[in-house]
């Protein structure tokens, strides 16, 4: 097997060679596995694909004819073997991209956007103060939320082989092609290649919660550990030698975040049990860094107090330790450093308390009491550090001790602030189920807005507990109130920053935010105010605006919530920081794309503005998914394109799905995402509103003309069309994704069939699996052709908003991306053997293809290109390498999906499905 690389430079040369390799070696294995004939058969399936696509036809017809008459078994190993060329394609454009980053580098080329080096170029350049930029360093808090999500399809068995040969990659780009290593990595390439061919491909069984947890929690060895102290440091010496700033702490610029074991909404399987499981499996991954680390540092440090003169602190220290070994008499920092492992070790065993987990590390020789905190570790290495310094070993403290301890504050005792998360609906129903046993309110659900609050209000200024002994209640409640005590419990055992955050979904009013606030203070995390003292809270209360309404009113609501005296004091024990959710994921499903997007932009430029009067910070949690159609897209031209002031320092959005994956296997890859994120919230953060290209108010004006003619385009058919419904799970594969090993949780939210209720993610999923990716691009055509039609004077102000609004510029950049992976020929076959009504049929997909057809048209009058991704070459050329391996699988996707609907229950077929399923997920390189 061989890869159709098209190439313009040395650069993709590198590249295309990488993918031949690989797809020769994958032909070796194939052929030797599977025979000859099975190769031949993929070879000629590929080249039947290769010769329509540059011939400019439907391959669909062809690859029919190819395919034909070929048995269920022979398939199967067809899309085995496509499914695997796509995987290993997609490592090695990974390893291309580090080493152009590496070449440019090496050549002394200008910095790349994106990066430190280049945001404090450009803020320089636009005249921004040093002071200004040293402040924003010491403040800026970056926050990815890593979540998992029913669509995720990679098993972490095939990561890690896949890491493996990643590595051996980067090796072997390093070596010249006449040395011997070049074979031997050759040959570890093949065997690589042979285990992934021999692994299967699918789960045998359903992941459960605590699976995803582990797999997250594989992500900080693999690269955190490493990537995010060392960008730390390299934010701290920029800050100081730089920015001339005195002792920047940034420590706190990045910090992950995660809802795995915390998300409750809609997913019966988070308990209070697995929340406490999730806790204890971060923290042990964090401690056993640190204890490792503490070891390694009491085996290295083995100075003599025969030939230094360790300062009195660190004597102290190491006589504390209880270290009474003859051998380590002399050696005070092997003494000190075993007796803060010993203490370490203590805490540990206090904070992990998972049932199915140990305390990491070996047994001190000597126990000690058990640090109170994070913090008294953080004290001893300062102890350490200070000590090094006196005696000439600066070099060291700052090689060894001041990493450790940057891990220490960056991680502590909990790794990652681990978010609740639940529906408004849930809390409601609670909150109506304790106010009826406590006697509060009879029938509160009965209540209108208004008078909720006031309800809420009352019960926030009462230091009375609404439970009492013998009291019963529902299921659900008793579910709830496990898991908030549970959240005490861990906050009381591992500190606030294990649970810093109670988002509340599908948020809509002032109630939703107080219901939250009257439980969090029945369970002792938010103390009521008294004559003395205002109420305070352990952690944020989060409200996430999903819908195109909740987003229009979020302001007025954020606005009435700090009207709120008892929230408002919430909000000040909180430091006057008031985060905010948006969701990009329903707001898409709900109202389109461009609809999505404006409304989106509108709200937090009105969210700034109530949080401006209201005298808070407002934090923004950004909820995008790995598709543009659930906000995905370039994380730094996202961030640039904000409305100036909606990142102040902060952001925090969420990692999903198989995104997590292709942005954390590998300390590159971190890295690089990493960094992107921090340098677009600090070039954000430091340049006024003219830098960031704020928009006239003519172009706003515009853009929500066009979000209004979008948004009702996209809601005549996904909404207003009676059997809409029928024609997509006809048309998507999205029953057959139930059946997929894939994510735990459900779904949808409840056992409905409407679309309201189907998650944001299977739905985008299902788009993608025909190609025809309506969620990200529907719409924008007629919202265009409504706007300017035939008068050109509003078609150039289109291309004007294009050239100068970043925001206009990223959304028609974005859909662009996916105008180009979409295939409507393709999109076609599916509605034609899948879609039995025949006018049903007719009727929707010829909607569909008409509004393709006019996007398509627009998208290039206002970019000026016919090429969707004429600003995105390497995207250009990564698609024209799939289109091999992509095209076949649809074909055969369809086919199977008719055999299967149509009664046959062979599990083959069944198999089949599932595999194409995967193997389009991982050719297009995203999911949900």
């Amino acid at each position: 097997m061989t890869g159709e690389v098209t190439t313009s430079t040395n650069r993709s040369d590198e590249l295309s060679a990488d993918i031949r390799l690989l797809g020769r070696l994958l032909g070796e294995v194939i052929e030797d596995q599977a025979g000859g004939e099975t190769l031949a058969l993929v070879e000629s399936v590929r080249r039947c694909a290769v010769h329509a696509r540059r011939n400019g036809v439907s391959s669909v017809d062809a690859l029919r004819r190819e395919l034909a008459d070929q048995p269920i078994t022979s398939q199967l190993h067809v899309i085995r073997a496509f499914d695997w060329l796509s995987l290993l394609a997609n490592t090695a454009e990974d390893v291309h991209l580090e080493r152009r980053r590496r070449h440019h580098r090496a050549a002394g080329s200008p910095p790349q956007p994106g990066s430190l080096s280049a945001t404090f170029e450009r803020l320089e350049a636009a005249g921004v103060s040093k002071q200004r930029i040293a402040g924003v360093i010491s403040d800026v808090a970056v926050s990815p939320v890593i979540t998992a999500h029913p669509t995720e399809v990679r098993r972490q068995t095939i990561l890690d082989v896949l890491r493996h040969v990643a590595a051996l990659l980067t090796d072997r780009s390093r070596l010249d092609a006449d040395d011997p290593g070049v074979a031997d990595i050759d040959d570890e390439l093949r065997l690589r290649i042979l285990t992934l061919w021999q692994t299967a491909i699918l789960r045998l069984s359903k992941l459960r919660v605590r699976d995803e947890i582990n797999e997250a929690l594989r992500y900080y060895p693999a690269s955190l550990f490493e990537t995010i102290p060392a960008l730390s440091r390299d934010l701290e010496a920029i800050a100081e030698q730089r920015f001339g700033a005195e002792q920047p702490d940034t420590a706190r610029a990045i910090s992950m975040g995660s809802w795995i074991g915390g998300d409750r909404d809609g997913d019966p399987f988070v308990t209070a049990e697995v929340m406490r499981l999730a806790i204890g499996r971060q923290s042990h991954v964090a401690l056993d860094h640190h204890l490792t680390t503490l070891l390694r540092l009491a085996r290295e440090l083995s100075m003599s107090a025969r030939l230094i003169t360790p300062t009195p602190a660190l004597l102290a220290l190491a006589d504390a330790s209880g270290d009474t070994s003859p051998f380590r008499a002399d050696e005070p920092y092997r003494r000190a450093l075993r007796g803060m492992h010993a203490r370490l070790h203590a805490l540990a065993a206090e904070v992990i308390v998972a049932d199915d987990d140990d305390v990491p590390g070996p047994l001190p020789s000597t126990p000690l009491p058990a640090y109170s905190s994070i913090d008294e570790l953080l004290t001893d290495l300062d102890t350490v550090d200070a000590s090094l310094r006196s005696h000439g070993a600066a070099e060291l403290a700052d090689a060894e001790i001041r990493p450790a301890r940057r891990a220490a504050a960056i991680f502590g005792a909990h790794l990652c602030g681990l978010d609740m998360r639940q529906n408004s609906a849930v809390h409601e129903a609670v909150i109506a189920e304790l106010f009826a046993e406590a006697g509060v309110c009879a029938d509160y659900l009965a209540l209108d807005e208004a008078d909720r609050v006031d309800t809420l209000t009352t019960e926030l200024g009462s230091p009375r507990p609404l439970r009492h002994p013998g009291a019963t209640y529902g299921e659900r409640t008793e579910a709830e109130l496990a898991v908030l005590d549970e959240a005490a419990a861990a906050i009381d055992r591992v500190g606030p920053r294990v649970l810093p955050h109670y988002v509340i979904s599908m948020a809509t009013s002032v109630s939703d935010v107080l219901e939250v606030a009257v439980l969090l203070k029945e369970i002792g995390l938010l103390t009521p105010a008294t004559a003395d003292h205002p109420a305070t809270a352990s952690l944020d209360i989060v409200p996430l605006f999903e819908t195109i309404q909740d987003l229009a009113d979020a302001a007025d609501t954020l606005t009435a919530m700090l009207g709120n005296q008892v929230y408002r004091q919430l909000v000040t024990s909180r430091g006057d920081v008031q985060e905010v959710m948006i969701g990009y994921s329903d707001s898409n499903k709900d109202g389109g794309y461009l609809s999505s997007q404006w409304n989106l932009f509108a709200a937090q430029a009105a969210l700034v503005d109530a949080a401006q009067t209201g005298g808070v910070r407002l934090r923004l949690f950004h909820g995008r998914g790995g598709t543009v159609g659930r906000g995905g897209g370039p994380a730094y031209q996202a961030i640039l394109a904000q409305p100036p002031g909606s990142v102040d320092r902060a952001i925090r959005l969420t990692e999903q799905g198989e995104m997590v994956a292709a942005k954390y296997s590998h300390p590159a890859l971190a890295r690089r995402n990493l960094e992107t994120l921090l340098a677009a919230t600090l070039e954000t953060s430091s340049l006024d509103a003219g830098a960031l290209g704020a928009p006239a108010p003519e172009d706003v004006d515009a853009m929500r003309t066009l979000a209004d003619a979008a948004f009702g385009t996209y809601r005549r058919l996904v909404y207003g069309h009676d059997r809409f419904v029928e024609f997509f799970r006809s048309i998507t594969p999205t029953n057959e994704i139930a059946t997929l090993n894939v994510g735990s949780r459900p779904a949808s939210r409840t056992a409905s069939p409407r679309i309201e209720d189907l998650r944001a993610i299977p739905w985008v999923f299902g788009w993608t699996q025909c190609r025809l990716m309506i969620p990200a691009w529907y719409g924008a055509g007629s919202a265009f052709e409504h706007f300017a039609g035939a008068d050109e004077a509003a078609a150039s102000r289109l291309a004007e908003m294009y050239a100068r609004w970043p925001f206009f510029t990223t959304i028609i950049n974005n859909m662009g991306m996916v105008l180009a992976k979409a295939d409507i020929d393709i999109g076609r076959r599916y509605a034609e053997v899948l879609v039995q009504d025949d006018d049903l049929r007719d009727e929707i997909f010829g909607t569909i293809e008409a509004e393709h057809s006019l996007t398509r048209s627009w998208h290039a009058r206002i970019t000026g290109s016919l090429d969707p991704l004429a600003d995105n070459p390497l995207l250009a050329r990564s698609l024209r390498n799939r289109y091999p391996y992509l095209d076949p699988l649809h074909v055969m996707q369809v086919d199977l999906l008719r055999r299967y609907r149509d009664g046959d229950d062979d599990e083959l077929v069944q198999r089949g499905i599932q595999l194409t399923i995967n193997a389009i997920a991982t050719g297009i390189r995203n999911s949900g």
